[in-house]
C-alpha cells in the first residue's frame, strides 16, 4: 500500500507513455515492413507469379487467414516480414510459368527492387505531407550568441530577431541557415535585425565551424530562442521540398556509408537497431505526429538504401546474383546458392548482434553503469 502522499508505483499516468511508445514503435515498424514487402507483391503479381504467403513478423503465428492464392499472416515478433513466392528456390521449382525462377533475371530484379522503391516512395510521401500540413521551426530570434564568432563580435545581441540576411528575407530559422550555409567562409554578411522596434544592419563575418565529422559549414555564431512559428508549403511547393529533402538524406545516407567504410566515420557511432529505433520513437511520439512522420520518412529513406546494398540475403546482393546469371547465361547451382544463403545469414546475425549491443551503450550505458555503481 501506498504511503499517504505517495504516488502508486503503476500509476495511469506512469504506464501511458510507455505504452504510447511501444504502440508508435510498432506502428512505425508494421507501416515499414508493410509497405516493403507490398513492393515486392504487387511487382509479383505483375509479373505474373504466385504469391503464397504475406507474413507480417516472424515466430508463433497469430493469425493467419487465406484469400484467393495467398496466405495472409501476422507473426508473434514484429521485427521483420516477408512475401512466399512461388517455386522462389532451386529446391522449390517445378517450371511452372507462374513460379518465380521461371521468369527472366531482368523481371525478378524488378521483383525484388520494388520493395526498396515503395519504401523510398513512403519517405518522399512522408516529408510531402509534412510540409504541406505544416511542421514548427524556430523563428529568427537570437537566445544566445557564441563566443568567438561573428554576430557576437560584430555587436547583435540575445533577443534581435534578423528579418534579413544580404537584404534577402528571412522568415523562419531554416531558410536563416540556408542563407548562412550558402556564404563562403571567411565573407561578410550583411545582417538586419529587430530590437527594441527599430532596424539595425550589421556586417558579420562568417566563421567556419564543425557541424559533423570532416564537415565544415560557415557560421556567425548564435542560438535559436525558445519561440516556434509553423511552417507551411503549398502542394506544388511541397512536393519540390519533398523532392529535395529525399535527395539530400540520400546523398547524405551514402556519404556517411562511404565515411564508414574508409574509417572516417565510426560505425558504432552511426548505426542503431531496434532497441535504438524504439528510444528514437519514443521521444518523437512525444513531440506529436509532425516528429513521428518525419521519423517514418527518414527510415523509410534508410531501409530503402540499406536493402540496396550489395550485400548476401539484402535485395541489393540478390540483384548482384541476378546480374552475375544474365552474364553468364545460366543460374548459379544449388550448392553455391546454400553457401551464399549461408554468409548472408551469419551477417545478418553478427549485424543483429552488433547494432543490438551497440544500442544498449549508446541509450543505456549510463544507467547500466549507476545501477553497478561504476
Amino acid at each position: 500500500m501506498a504511503g499517504r502522499g505517495e504516488k502508486p508505483a503503476s500509476s495511469p499516468a506512469n504506464l501511458t507513455k510507455p505504452m504510447v511508445s511501444m504502440i508508435t514503435f510498432l506502428f512505425v515498424l508494421g507501416v515499414l515492413i508493410i509497405v516493403h514487402e507490398f513492393g515486392h507483391f504487387i511487382a509479383a503479381k505483375k509479373a505474373g507469379v504466385k504469391v503464397e504467403k504475406f507474413s507480417l513478423g516472424f515466430g508463433p503465428v497469430i493469425f493467419c487467414r487465406k484469400k484467393k492464392e495467398t496466405e495472409y499472416c501476422i507473426n508473434a515478433i514484429p521485427l521483420g516480414g516477408y512475401v512466399k513466392l512461388a517455386g522462389d528456390s532451386l529446391e522449390d521449382y517445378k517450371n511452372s510459368p507462374e513460379e518465380y525462377l521461371s521468369k527472366t533475371p531482368f523481371a525478378r530484379a524488378k521483383i525484388i527492387f520494388a520493395g526498396s522503391f515503395f519504401n523510398y516512395i513512403l519517405g518522399f510521401l512522408c516529408f510531402w505531407l509534412i510540409f504541406f500540413a505544416g511542421y514548427p521551426s524556430f523563428t529568427t530570434k537570437i537566445g544566445s550568441l557564441l563566443e568567438g564568432f561573428g554576430a557576437k563580435e560584430a555587436g547583435i545581441h540575445a533577443g534581435d530577431r534578423i528579418i534579413s540576411i544580404d537584404a534577402k528575407p528571412v522568415n523562419n530559422w531554416e531558410e536563416l541557415q540556408e542563407l548562412i550555409y550558402s556564404k563562403q567562409i571567411g565573407s561578410t554578411a550583411k545582417v538586419s535585425v529587430l530590437r527594441d522596434g527599430k532596424e539595425y544592419v550589421f556586417g558579420v563575418k562568417i566563421k567556419e565551424r564543425q557541424a559533423a565529422e570532416k564537415h565544415k559549414v560557415g557560421a556567425i555564431g548564435i542560438v535559436p530562442a525558445e519561440e516556434t512559428v509553423k511552417v507551411r508549403h503549398g502542394v506544388v511547393g511541397s512536393f519540390f521540398l519533398s523532392a529535395k529533402k529525399t535527395w539530400q538524406l540520400t546523398a547524405m545516407t551514402y556519404k556517411a556509408l562511404w565515411y564508414m567504410v574508409t574509417g572516417k566515420l565510426s560505425m558504432r557511432e552511426s548505426v542503431t537497431g531496434p532497441l535504438g529505433i524504439f528510444y528514437i520513437t519514443s521521444k518523437a511520439a512525444a513531440l506529436g505526429i509532425t516528429a513521428v512522420l518525419n521519423l517514418l520518412a527518414i527510415l523509410s529513406v534508410s531501409l530503402a538504401i540499406f536493402n540496396l546494398l550489395p550485400l548476401p540475403v539484402l535485395d541489393g546482393g540478390h540483384i548482384v546474383l541476378l546480374f552475375i546469371e544474365k552474364i553468364r547465361g545460366r543460374a548459379l547451382g544449388l550448392k553455391v546458392e546454400r553457401i551464399i544463403a549461408q554468409i548472408g545469414v551469419s551477417f545478418i546475425v553478427g549485424l543483429a548482434l552488433f547494432v543490438t549491443y551497440n544500442d544498449i551503450l549508446n541509450f543505456f550505458g549510463d544507467k547500466i553503469s549507476k545501477f553497478f555503481g561504476r
